[in-house]
């Protein structure tokens, strides 16, 4: 990758940094469209509408300080390391204060259970950090070159950033604080995600060869990079706890729906559905009368080395009335 040039490096600063004579403008700007998106995004959720929640992607700004914390470190730039890592802080948790008031407004709890937008974001697993990542240094490079700067819409949108935050506080103020703590996850996620990805492709375009920083510089920039490999280190532990559960999980529930269905069949009955909820695997069926044995389908799990299974069996008749014509 060619170096950038000092022209490149001003206009990367005029779009991430605030500071200069729009210092006041960019953070009206920022402070004008985080609420707004907050709104957005938990509305989005609330009402269970995709649309609108990629609309709040699309509007949020917290992208740009995020992207200036990759930039302030690679320039070993103190203030504007402190400026930006201050406006995450904040915007993540005026997000999270806005989400938590309009769910008072809810008079049903949003939780997993019967919101899908919230059952998306309440256990990140590691290929939601490998997508982070790709998607980071997308935006890293889209920054770096203006001829590709069209692409960031599609950044917004594929990196969640409001809207986890959106239902931390919307999980909270419904009584769910473990489902808040996974929302909560997937938004580290994916700025562990932008800040280990952006760094490396400012390293890669050599972005700290182009200033012209004349006094010494205010960190030690390995330093300030060791810190965000440790970040991503940390978010790496939770996160493969969770995605070796989830597995274990749906690989459970494979088996048990294999071993199920031949069960049900067997007597004419269909399985309508096969669901884990920790150790316990529920199995919904129905048919028509006699219902089948539940005794045959333990001896059925078992040959088939299904035997610390917890199953659980629904059996639904279902029968037909002729109506005269």
């Amino acid at each position: 990758m060619a170096s950038l040039t000092p022209t490149d490096l001003k206009r990367m600063r005029d779009q991430l940094f605030f500071e200069g004579d729009e210092h006041n403008r960019r953070l009206s700007r920022f402070w004008l469209l985080l609420p707004l998106s907050a709104v957005i995004a938990s509305a989005g959720v609330v009402s269970d509408s995709t649309a609108t929640v990629i609309g709040a992607m699309i509007v949020a700004p917290l992208m740009t300080p995020i992207l200036g914390i990759v930039l302030a470190v690679v320039l070993t730039d103190a203030k504007n390391l402190r400026r930006s890592v201050l406006l995450v802080i904040l915007g993540a948790a005026a997000v999270v204060g806005l989400a938590w008031i309009m769910g008072l407004f809810v008079p049903y709890p949003v939780v997993a259970a019967t919101d899908s937008q919230v059952a998306a974001r309440v256990t990140p697993r590691i290929i939601d950090l490998v997508a982070a990542l790709a998607t980071g240094a997308v935006g890293s490079v889209a920054l770096a070159r203006s001829d590709i700067s069209d692409t960031l819409p599609g950044v917004a949108i594929a990196i969640s950033l409001v809207p986890p935050l959106a239902v931390v506080g919307l999980t909270l103020e419904s009584g769910a604080p473990h489902q808040a703590l996974g929302a909560l996850l997937l938004f580290t996620t994916n700025v562990a995600a932008i800040l280990a990805s952006g760094i490396v492709v400012m390293a890669l375009y050599r972005t700290h060869r182009v200033s012209d920083q004349a006094q010494p510089p205010a960190f030690h920039r390995r330093g300030a990079i060791a810190v965000v490999a440790a970040f991503l280190i940390v978010v790496i532990v939770p996160l493969t706890i969770n995605s070796d559960r989830i597995d274990r999980t749906n690989v459970r529930e494979a088996d048990v729906q294999a071993v199920a269905d031949h069960w049900a069949a067997a007597s004419g009955w269909s399985v309508v559905g096969v669901s884990a909820d920790g150790d316990r695997v529920f199995v919904d069926a129905t048919g028509p009368s006699p219902s089948p044995d539940p005794m045959r389908l333990h001896t059925d799990l078992v040959a088939a080395g299904l035997t610390g299974v917890d199953v659980e069996v629904s059996l639904t008749p279902k029968s037909y009335t002729h109506l005269p014509t």
